[in-house]
């Protein structure tokens, strides 16, 4: 009983391990120069303002939902994608950590 404990401990153990390297694998580089925080904040697409073209470039989104995200403007957070429908939940799963909703600023 004692071993089946452990291995079952051992193979979840190492089940999430894996789970993480293609994370860390596709994380941004920095620049020579620049820390990674750095590198992440550059490349983050604002839905409330990119362009289709830029919205294009993001995994998974074409012509279409590019279209659909500039038509649902303006966006309080970017989760309304996936829950206002204008991306499917697979797709907005591969956008969400390349992607933001910046609020304007007040007064202006």
């Amino acid at each position: 009983m004692k071993f089946t404990r452990s291995a079952i401990a051992l193979f979840a153990l190492a089940v999430t391990l894996l789970g993480s390297l293609p994370a860390v694998a596709a994380a941004p580089q920095a620049a020579p120069g620049k820390s990674p925080a750095a590198a992440a904040s550059t490349t983050l697409v604002d839905i409330n303002s990119a362009t289709k073209d830029q919205l294009k470039n993001l995994p998974g989104v074409g012509d279409v939902y590019a279209q659909k995200i500039i038509d649902g403007r303006p966006y309080a957070n970017k989760s309304l994608l996936k829950t206002k429908n204008i991306v499917p939940a697979a797709t907005y799963t591969k956008i969400s950590k390349l992607i933001v909703a910046t609020q304007p600023k007040a007064g202006k």
